[in-house]
């Protein structure tokens, strides 16, 4: 808060022009202005984080089972996976626009690029850290590989998903948003691209704040699930 007045002042008091850092008053009034546009492109960059996140989850939950089940099938993907966290986002995305057009395709497949690693690796951290005690009772048990999953491993492991799934939202929101600035009709970042050429910093600002406030409610939704669901299975 302290911060914000301050920078009203600065803005106020003609320190430094409006045109190159709007005040705070002004983006507020900008997000104002184009409350139901924001909205309207929003809508599309969520559909676009979700779809992402929800196949990237699919994804990740199959091959963390089969690089838990095989070592040696661990050590192969594992390098791959990790070349692909060091693709910046910004240089494969155009990429995928030009392999796969404007639509809404592309900018999914961007968002399981980036989600897909975090989740699995907490995922495979997760199944590793059950007690051998733990797993020779279910051997005992002559449990099979579903039941020792379904009942053992898949719960040990929520703890380190929910870890996990924080990173990746966090990631998927900024990947939509990124791969529609560089090609596309709706979402924020074609917003951000418009407004970005027109020099309308204080909506520029705006959009920014919002894609952090979107941020913040993904998380802390995400927060509230991990305490039902960790609460429910120590209950059960």
């Amino acid at each position: 808060m302290i911060l914000l007045i301050m920078w009203q002042m600065v803005i106020g008091f003609g320190l430094i022009p409006d045109y190159l850092l709007p005040s705070p008053w002004q983006i507020v009034q900008a997000f104002i202005d184009d409350f139901y546009l924001l909205m309207s492109h929003a809508k599309y960059t969520l559909i676009t984080a979700f779809l992402g996140t929800v196949i990237g989850l699919i994804l990740s939950f199959v091959l963390s089972i089969f690089m838990d089940f095989s070592k040696k099938f661990r050590d192969i993907v594992y390098p791959v996976l990790l070349l692909n966290q060091t693709i910046p986002t910004i240089a494969i995305a155009p990429l995928l626009v030009i392999w796969l057009g404007y639509g809404i395709l592309p900018k999914v497949v961007l968002v399981v690029l980036s989600v897909f690693f975090p989740m699995t690796i907490a995922l495979v951290d997760g199944y590793h850290s059950v007690q051998k005690e733990q797993l020779n009772l279910f051997r005992s048990l002559k449990a099979s590989h579903y039941q020792t999953y379904r009942h053992l491993k898949i719960p040990s492991a929520m703890g380190y998903f929910f870890t996990g799934l924080k990173v990746a939202l966090s990631y998927a929101l900024i990947s939509a948003v990124v791969a529609e600035w560089l090609g596309g009709y709706h979402g924020l970042g074609v917003y951000m691209t418009r407004v970005r050429k027109s020099y309308e910093l204080d909506n520029m600002f705006a959009v920014i704040f919002f894609i952090s406030f979107l941020t913040l409610v993904l998380l802390a939704s995400v927060k509230l699930i991990e305490r039902w669901a960790l609460k429910y299975q120590y209950l059960k």
